[in-house]
């Protein structure tokens, strides 16, 4: 069962954390605080984000300083990243931020509803994707052989399969309605290729299947050149 994802809210001033805990409060996601951007990066180590709520203007490390060091983790550098500014310095100051890496980049005072939005969007391609791993994962196990007869062996293997393709379908099918609704809302072009990446995925994983019903496949394939 997928767990709750985990939202970083990076910004150096305690009331900004606060009012954005609050804000986000309703998507009832893992809401973690970091005060700074080496805070950020340390959280980083050891959790995994479906997307990062980023303060531009901090002592310090500043919040592009920060997403640069977290784009050259490669543990990190798909997460992706909202930045947060009190400040608007024009099109130069836009460009930079997406330079840096950010999918979005939003100025305070911002909309609150706005803000639940977008990070309710990315939290649920961050969901897919660990639907997807936990598919892929369950296959791996179940077929690396459990020592049983072969007939047992091929009747669980074949209820094994029909199992995961109908999981495949419903994933597929929540992907493709999400893709739908991002396409038809104009959602910001990141988050559109991020679930375009996610239906790629879909598509590997159920080829793969595909190739392990009987017979299909590579098996298929060395019977008929016998």
């Amino acid at each position: 069962m997928v767990q709750k994802a985990k939202i970083l809210l990076v910004d150096d001033r305690p009331e900004n954390l606060l009012a954005l805990e609050a804000i986000l409060s309703a998507l009832d996601q893992t809401l973690v605080r970091a005060s700074s951007g080496e805070e950020a990066l340390k959280a980083l180590l050891t959790d995994d984000f479906a997307v990062i709520l980023l303060d531009v203007q901090m002592p310090g490390m500043d919040g592009f300083e920060t997403a640069a060091h977290i784009k050259r983790r490669e543990r990190t550098r798909d997460i992706p990243i909202i930045f947060l500014t009190a400040i608007n310095h024009g099109p130069h100051h836009t460009f930079r931020g997406y330079a840096a890496g950010a999918v979005d980049y939003i100025s305070k005072p911002f909309d609150p509803w706005v803000l639940r939005a977008k990070v309710s969007v990315f939290v649920e391609l961050y969901m897919k994707n660990c639907q997807l791993r936990e598919q892929a994962s369950l296959l791996r196990l179940q077929l690396e052989g459990n020592g049983k007869d072969a007939d047992g062996e091929a009747k669980e293997s074949a209820g094994l399969l029909a199992e995961l393709s109908a999981r495949l379908a419903a994933v597929e099918e929540q992907a493709e309605a999400l893709t739908k609704q991002l396409n038809d809302d104009s959602t910001d072009a990141a988050a559109v290729a991020t679930a375009a990446h996610l239906e790629r995925k879909l598509t590997g994983l159920r080829r793969a299947l595909d190739a392990l019903e009987p017979g299909t496949g590579s098996t298929s394939s060395v019977s008929s050149q016998n």
